[in-house]
């Protein structure tokens, strides 16, 4: 981890002092810059295997940097912004940002969702081309169907095998809602009766192991009054 080298931009200077604080704490190199025009020159002569962007910067912001980065670089970059609406967070990931954070965040979770992000860039980078067949991949998600295993972000998460069967029934058909009967059927392979309870449980647990915030899960979602799917990406 002395190693991994992490760019913090922000116009905010008290701000981005405080990341870097809290960032060298945890053994990380740190170089700062206070717009996107300075994090492209940091980038030029610096290996960086992560950046945290804020939006609003003067000279170039941050979603105009984030699009002159995708142009050579695929390093996880996770926006830090005071813009909490949706359609910000939706616009942020759609320039090809990788995660995005609101201020004021809590520094437990920002550090969580950095961990997470190098490892699913360390991992993916592992792997190079050996994805095939036996993989199931939706977002940072790799469920191994040889060796039923399943990865969040390159690290392995211990199912149970029921837990197991409900995740790879999902992940075949992301994007897709299905009923609680639908799952128990699907999974336990008897006629559903009253299960609501049940497959609610398994889902509760599987959301605790491969969320990051369960109440606000990135992958595991529940549409109310119809049922649950994995969120395609």
């Amino acid at each position: 981890m002395e190693h991994t080298r992490i760019l913090v931009v922000d116009d905010d200077r008290e701000i981005a002092n405080a990341i870097d604080k809290l960032l060298r704490m945890e053994g990380y190199d740190i170089i700062k810059a206070y717009n996107g025009l300075e994090a492209l020159d940091v980038l030029i002569s610096n290996n960086i295997q992560l950046i945290l962007l804020d939006i609003m910067m003067p000279k170039l912001d941050g979603l105009s940097t984030i699009l002159r980065i995708r142009e050579k670089k695929n390093i996880p970059i996770i926006i830090i912004s005071a813009k909490s609406e949706d359609s910000d967070k939706i616009l942020g990931l759609s320039m090809g940002a990788d995660d995005y954070v609101t201020k004021p965040f809590n520094p437990q979770e920002l550090l969580a969702r950095i961990k997470s992000q190098l490892r699913r860039y360390m991992f993916l980078g592992d792997m190079g081309n050996i994805k095939n067949s036996s993989q199931l991949i939706v977002g940072g998600l790799t469920l191994d169907k040889d060796s039923k295993q399943l990865f969040v972000d390159g690290e392995e998460v211990r199912l149970t095998p029921t837990e197991y069967k409900i995740m790879d029934f999902l992940m075949t058909n992301a994007g897709v809602v299905f009923s609680a009967e639908k799952i128990y059927e699907k999974v336990w392979e008897e006629p559903a009766y009253s299960v609501e309870n049940t497959v609610m449980v398994h889902i509760r647990r599987i959301r605790e192991k491969i969320e990051i915030n369960p109440k606000e899960p990135k992958y595991l979602k529940v549409v109310w009054g119809i049922g649950y799917k994995i969120e395609k990406y």
